[in-house]
């Protein structure tokens, strides 16, 4: 197998990397959590061990050299005093310890590790962190980290050591986002959970020692969960870059990748954040745009990408129909649609007169047809429902952004699910924006219930449609 220097993450990096079993990391039934503290009751691994223990469906074991008691529960030696082999280890230990402990994990038959301890490349102790690739490596033993905060799966497990009263968690869902950075990740979290945007899985990689972004891609891709796949890098090795960029391309799932260090300054933080190399941002990302990859260049987009190829895998050519009751909306939008590379073809005379036909006798005189549509506030249920019907049928549009102001007085709290139907039986994807507020939760639901992506944000519709477009190679 051909081998790359690094060096910032180790002197050798697998070219091609291991088809690691993760089953036991990702769907653990058993947990060992290894570094608590009996003198101080929120050390990061007691909280990892409380959280666990009290909401998950899990086993789990608490684990010091000094034994002793844990929140009423036994505290053992060491793993290799367990009852039984564990799927999971959590090892939270000072760094010098952690080399002695992995290879108790190691012997006692755990399935895998999150080495959540930091001090490791990112503060110079590269030989340290190398140490314990080496020895993972030659067991065929995969551990995430270190420095990291490790793994999150919705109703599964959850190793951050963030208290569970201040994490804000997405439910179950299609997108799993592999992120070397915890803080981003646990931010994203908080994002996609107020968007309803599901995790299948979320990944903490921090220095990614031994696992790797090529090697969760490569099981994500066949991961019956997961539907999106996207990722926060911060830095490849040396020609790993081409290597993800080619997998990426292979990868029948949408693959997002959202890339830091893309300036001087933004490349020193980089380093000394988890040791690694950020690399050319350039060429980086103009091979993500020539093989079809879609780049989000911040967070907003990441989110809004996310909720899109969630909802829609197939790419489009980027011709939009818009629909609103507002002039003013409309127009905003179109201005958002040119800047994001999105056409918008205006209707001819004949496709008008046909739309108009189908409106209300008080919406017929007043509505302006020629995309953006705008419906006026006059608009009710039957207008909405009629552009829609047009739009959804036209093989000149490739999708469809409706601007609802909740507002408009005669709209029915029914109106999204009846629309969600109308582009689903054409096959056509509708992107919505309605404001998030409380109050307008039904219309959110009527959507979201029937895989329509909603944003809070005319922009964040427009991002929707940009991720289709850019899912498509050049």
């Amino acid at each position: 197998m051909k081998e790359t220097s690094s060096p910032s993450n180790g002197p050798l990096v697998q070219s091609r990397p291991p088809l690691w079993d993760f089953k036991r990391l990702f769907q653990p039934k058993t947990v060992a959590v290894i570094g608590v503290s009996l003198k101080r009751e929120r050390h990061p691994a007691n909280v990892i061990f409380n959280k666990i223990h009290l909401r998950y469906p899990v086993d789990v074991f608490a684990v010091n050299p000094g034994g002793g008691d844990l929140f009423g529960r036994k505290v053992y030696t060491s793993i290799r005093n367990l009852p039984r082999p564990v799927d999971l280890a959590v090892i939270a230990v000072r760094a010098e310890y952690t080399l002695d402990t992995l290879k108790d994990c190691i012997d006692a038959g755990a399935g895998g590790a999150a080495i959540i301890s930091g001090g490791f490349a990112e503060v110079g102790r590269l030989d340290l962190q190398d140490q314990l690739a080496d020895l993972a490596r030659q067991h065929g033993f995969p551990f995430i980290g270190p420095n990291c905060l490790g793994i999150y799966v919705p109703g599964r497990i959850d190793t951050f050591f963030i208290p569970s009263e201040r994490m804000v968690r997405p439910e179950s869902g299609k997108v799993a986002l592999v992120s070397q950075s915890g803080g981003v990740l646990v931010d994203q979290m908080t994002k996609f959970a107020e968007q309803g945007i599901g995790f299948s899985l979320g990944v903490s990689i921090g220095n990614k020692a031994l696992v790797r972004e090529l090697d969760l891609l490569e099981y994500l891709a066949a991961d019956p969960d997961t539907g999106v796949i996207a990722f926060y890098i911060e830095g490849f090795a040396r020609g790993e870059g081409r290597e993800f960029v080619q997998a990426a391309r292979k990868c029948s799932k949408p693959v997002i990748v959202l890339k830091s260090g893309k300036t001087g300054e933004g490349m020193r933080a980089v380093s000394s954040h988890t040791a690694s190399m950020a690399g050319d941002y350039a060429v980086f990302s103009a091979a993500l745009a020539q093989h079809g990859i879609v780049e989000a260049v911040n967070e907003f987009e990441l989110v809004s990408f996310c909720e899109a190829l969630s909802c829609y895998g197939e790419p489009i050519d980027g011709r939009v129909g818009i629909i609103s009751p507002s002039g003013g909306h409309g127009a905003l939008a179109v201005d958002i649609c040119s800047r994001n590379g999105l056409s918008i073809p205006a209707f001819n005379q004949e496709q008008q007169n046909r739309i108009r036909a189908d409106l209300s006798s008080s919406v017929q005189p007043i509505a302006s047809l020629n995309n953006p549509i705008d419906l006026t506030g006059s608009a009710t249920d039957i207008d909405f429902m009629a552009a829609t019907e047009h739009l959804a049928r036209s093989p000149e549009l490739d999708a469809i952004i409706l601007l609802l102001l909740p507002y408009t007085p005669e709209v029915t709290s029914d109106l999204s699910a009846r629309l969600s139907r109308v582009c689903r039986r054409h096959n056509k994807p509708l992107i919505a924006y309605v404001p998030h507020v409380e109050r307008y939760r039904m219309l959110i639901e009527g959507f979201e219930f029937n895989g329509v992506p909603v944003s809070p944000s005319i922009k964040g519709a427009v991002l929707m449609v940009k991720a289709l477009k850019r899912n498509k190679p050049c």
